[in-house]
């Protein structure tokens, strides 16, 4: 009979024992995930050492008291307890653990939106930088041009012939009509030709610009036998301005880079109400702006 006893209370133990320790065996997993997320890894550990030293204070009673039936079932209720316990302990912990991942998840996200948008700013600048060094680029190259005209054109300039301007890049030959035209012609005389040779010596080295020849006039209105061929100031500017634009593709610039413009008497540079100002406004202008 005892003997029956002992194995009775053996598989009672074995049970038992075999269902606190897979308990144990769920909780170190999860405190090891747990440790690894949150920093309340120190506190789970000493609240695993007290179970496990209670476990063994458990399993040290238990071998005192195999004699006793009555004492087996008060030693299983504590083991029941525990094992309770560290099963409400691996919910908590589970549930800790989804917080922490969606704590972190979040968190994430936020550092990815905020890599993104430094990307961008970051990509900006970069263009910003490109930009700027084109423009200085065009500036120093415009600014060559611009010294290159101004030694090569000094007696025209000291005649007053001619004025040579440069602002932001934009370079500006003004040449009055008197220097390429006589008198209500359009076709340029041969003292011109020479000013423009000089020009043009100069401007066969711009590659990276658009070179446009633009015809002005003063407010003088066409009279007499002239209005048959050019019946308005927009004609006489227009014709201008062409023959100097073939003059510069035949002495070998690039006829892709040379536009013609007329503007006739609507883009003065002087009032017209004396000869001095309305001689300035009758003009050809050769300015080098940025390609399009």
């Amino acid at each position: 009979m005892r003997t029956l006893f002992h194995i009775v209370l053996a598989v009672l133990m074995t049970a038992t024992l075999s269902g606190c320790l897979v308990a144990e065996s769920k909780y170190l997993k999860k405190a090891s995930e747990y440790d690894a997320l949150l920093e309340e890894q120190d506190a789970l550990q000493n609240s695993y050492k007290a179970l496990m030293t209670e476990n063994s204070k458990l399993r040290t009673a238990l071998g005192k008291i195999e004699s006793d039936h009555g004492s087996i079932k008060e030693v299983k209720a504590k083991l029941d307890e525990t094992v309770t316990k560290l099963t409400n302990d691996n919910i908590d912990l589970e549930k800790d653990l989804k917080a922490s991942k969606g704590e972190s998840q979040q968190r994430i996200a936020e550092l990815r939106k905020k890599i993104g948008v430094m990307e961008f700013e970051n990509g900006r600048l970069r263009q910003e930088i490109v930009d700027l060094q084109r423009a200085k680029e065009a500036v120093q190259k415009a600014s060559k041009t611009y010294e290159q005209l101004l030694d090569k054109m000094q007696s025209e300039i000291a005649q007053g012939q001619v004025t040579i301007s440069e602002l932001k890049g934009k370079l500006t030959v003004n040449m009055v009509d008197a220097v390429l035209f006589d008198s209500g012609r359009a076709e340029v005389k041969e003292n011109g030709l020479t000013v423009l040779q000089k020009v043009v010596d100069i401007l066969q080295t711009v590659k990276d610009k658009t070179i446009r020849i633009e015809g002005h006039t003063d407010n003088v209105q066409i009279r007499g036998s002239l209005i048959n061929k050019f019946a308005t100031n927009w004609e006489l500017s227009a014709a201008r301005a062409i023959n100097v634009t073939r003059f510069l593709q035949e002495q070998g610039l690039d006829p892709t880079i040379l536009m013609a413009a007329a503007y006739g008497e609507y883009k003065p540079v002087a009032p017209n109400d004396s000869a001095e100002g309305k001689a300035k406004n009758r003009r050809i202008e050769i300015i080098l702006v940025p390609k399009e």
